[in-house]
């Protein structure tokens, strides 16, 4: 055990021992001996055999035993098969009655065949009869038992003798092993009872949250949140029979007991306890006729010895304290051994029926009012403590509901004084309050969990969607982009054609329907970045000759030549120098915004330029890039002869350096 111990602490592979240095020291203690433990297992098959080779003879002794069997088996199964005595024989089977190999014979032939009867069927009609021809044999076979069995006792005393020296690590492997085994199981309650370690304060403080009692189905238990030490050191509890006083009693108790003793519990992790020099506890009956102690004499029997043993770092736990006496008396002398606990620096948790404990703890500083809640239409506790709230013993209301006479609850009710029924009613009052406030505190929180799901998922869908929204505009700038590149080659390589001198109509129109196949193939991804509305697409009543029109796809402005439309809705337009066909769905109307950004997109990107007559007037026929860089002086070159085409300047002059690459 020890050595298959060590083997699974430390023979795991791939975990970091470093986690687990408080149960570390208790494996690495085992004490192994790998010789001593192969010489054991080598001679002992299991707890009640020994391997034939555990000795020589055992060996010898073995092998004779088992070499007399099979004689004695192959006699008796000639008498089996035999056809003289077959017909005698019940079953055809050998089988062993008081140690003796024998074989059953029907009753009417037990004088066919001579031996000695060893047994009887129950019905009588079977004898078992050994032979007397292997009689010699089956005395052999126990002799040679006998023998055996003093072998074996010897091949264990040797190894229990092997083992003297080694007592010492045995026992304490024993002890190890017992603190191991009691380490798993508390890991493995924990883990089935969902428990949790609390945290453990210096302070005098015992908190549990959402605290269950451990014996209790963990399915069908109410938890429940209760505290000492923090605002008052002693709790009273109060409210119906069977309404759950004394079971927080014991959960209390049993949690910190628990807790104290390594073992998870089963509460929420919020919970945190310190440790008691003593808890002292009185709960239960222990009347006894023999002691002569009635109900109230062995309570205080219990009460005298916690009274004397209490100190500052003690918590107390009574059930129905001042019970089983006069009430005047008893609840009297509960204040009163309350009030010497507290003195002594004592946490308290006190269960009682009596009124005049609700209404000292509401009045008196470090004591607290505690019930636990319960259904009067259904006459069922809902074991729900409320904090701050004294309980009710709902005597009358619970009668009542039982179907007691209405007379003599009304007779019960003007026997209690005035100020009892005030104060009743007053605690009455507060309690239903309470338990109002209570669910609605539940259903704010509720309500506050739900808010703040959605406002979880509304943010995270913002932040996907403005993801989204980034990712398709930047998508779309590159298709922009592209585009207007593409449009600027295929109209600078127009441009640079139409300015050869023997350009014939047929290869101008050519250059034309290519560009207009250019626009035509445009999808509508491409044109994302267009901020035009259906209001300002042109409609087939707009189309007049000389109109000026926006094209989103060139973002460039230009001008219908024949208001006449084709089948295919297309028109004529001229765009800067090119005339092309457009579909209706790709013009609109010209706005100040579409003008100012043909203007920009003609400055910026060195496309093609709508420039007016006084601009054309402005463009130099003379450009000097001498310190430029090969890259900037191409983009600038490039812009300007554009310019220069569309204002019809010629001739022009560039001045450059020596550059690395050619200008053409």
């Amino acid at each position: 055990m020890a050595f298959a111990l060590h083997e699974y602490f430390y023979a795991q592979d791939g975990i970091e021992l470093s986690g687990f240095s408080h149960i570390e020291p208790y494996f690495s203690c085992l004490y192994t001996n790998p010789d001593l433990q192969k010489n054991i297992s080598d001679k002992i098959f299991d707890e009640n055999t020994l391997v034939d080779n555990a000795s020589p003879k055992l060996a010898s002794l073995r092998k004779n035993r088992k070499g007399l069997e099979t004689s004695i088996k192959d006699k008796l199964n000639s008498y089996i098969h035999s056809s003289s005595y077959s017909k005698y024989i019940m079953e055809p089977i050998v089988t062993i009655r008081n140690n003796r190999y024998v074989i059953p014979v029907k009753e009417e032939y037990r004088d066919n065949i001579k031996g000695f009867i060893h047994d009887t069927s129950s019905s009588g009609s079977t004898l078992y009869i050994e032979p007397t021809a292997i009689f010699e044999m089956n005395n052999q076979i126990n002799h040679i038992k006998m023998e055996e069995d003093i072998e074996v006792q010897k091949i264990l005393q040797t190894l229990s003798t092997c083992l003297f020296p080694y007592t010492a690590q045995l026992l304490q492997n024993l002890s190890l092993i017992g603190h191991i085994d009691l380490i798993f199981a508390k890991a493995i309650y924990g883990n089935y009872d969902e428990g949790v370690i609390p945290k453990l304060t210096a302070q005098k403080v015992v908190n549990f949250v959402k605290a269950k009692h451990p014996l209790l189905d963990k399915q069908i238990a109410i938890p429940i949140d209760i505290s000492l030490g923090k605002e008052f050191d002693c709790l009273l509890i109060t409210g119906p029979n069977t309404g759950g006083k004394t079971v927080a009693l014991k959960t209390m108790g049993l949690l910190l007991l628990m807790a104290y003793s390594g073992i998870p519990i089963p509460c929420s992790q919020k919970s945190c306890i310190c440790v008691f020099s003593n808890i002292f506890v009185d709960i239960g009956d222990e009347q006894s006729i023999e002691q002569s102690l009635s109900t109230f004499s062995a309570h205080m029997k219990n009460i005298v010895t916690i009274t004397n043993l209490a100190g500052n770092n003690t918590l107390v736990l009574l059930d129905e304290l001042g019970s089983g006496t006069d009430p005047v008396e008893g609840s009297a002398l509960a204040i009163s051994i309350l009030e010497d606990l507290k003195q002594k620096g004592a946490l308290i948790c006190c269960t009682t029926h009596y009124p005049e404990l609700k209404e000292f703890a509401l009045v008196t500083d470090g004591f607290e009012n505690a019930s636990f809640e319960f259904d009067l239409e259904n006459l069922k506790p809902t074991y729900h403590l409320l904090l701050g709230i004294p309980g009710k013993s709902n005597a009358f209301e619970i009668s009542q509901k039982l179907g007691l006479n209405s007379s003599i609850l009304e007779n019960a009710t003007s026997f209690l004084k005035e100020d009892k029924i005030g104060i009743e009613e007053l605690l009455k009052n507060i309690y239903d309050h309470k338990l109002s406030i209570e669910k609605e505190k539940e259903e704010l929180e509720k309500n506050l969990t739900q808010i703040t799901a959605l406002r979880q998922s509304l943010e995270q869908n913002k932040k996907e969607l403005d993801t989204k929204k980034k990712e398709l505009l930047e998508k779309a700038k590159r298709e922009a982009r592209d585009i207007i590149l593409d449009a600027k080659e295929d109209v600078n390589r127009i441009l640079q054609t139409l300015n050869q001198e023997h350009i014939t109509i047929k290869e101008a129109n050519d250059f034309r329907n290519q560009l207009n196949e250019k626009v035509s193939s445009l999808s509508p991804s491409q044109n994302l970045l267009e901020d035009v509305s259906c209001a300002n697409l042109l409609e087939k009543q707009d189309i007049k000759q000389g109109l000026n029109v926006w094209v989103p796809s060139l973002k460039m402005s230009g001008t219908i030549l024949s208001s006449h439309i084709t089948k295919s809705n297309e028109v004529m337009v001229q765009v800067g120098l090119a005339k092309m066909n457009l579909k209706l769905n790709q013009i609109c109307k010209m706005t100040a915004k579409n003008q100012n950004a043909s203007t920009t997109c003609a400055s910026s990107h060195g496309s093609i330029h709508t420039v007016s007559n006084s601009k054309a007037q402005t463009v130099s026929s003379e450009i000097n890039v001498i310190g430029q860089t090969v890259d900037e002086a191409i983009y600038v070159i490039d812009k300007y002869l554009d310019n220069c085409a569309m204002a019809h300047l010629s001739p022009i002059r560039i001045v450059h350096g020596k550059g690395t690459r050619k200008i053409t």
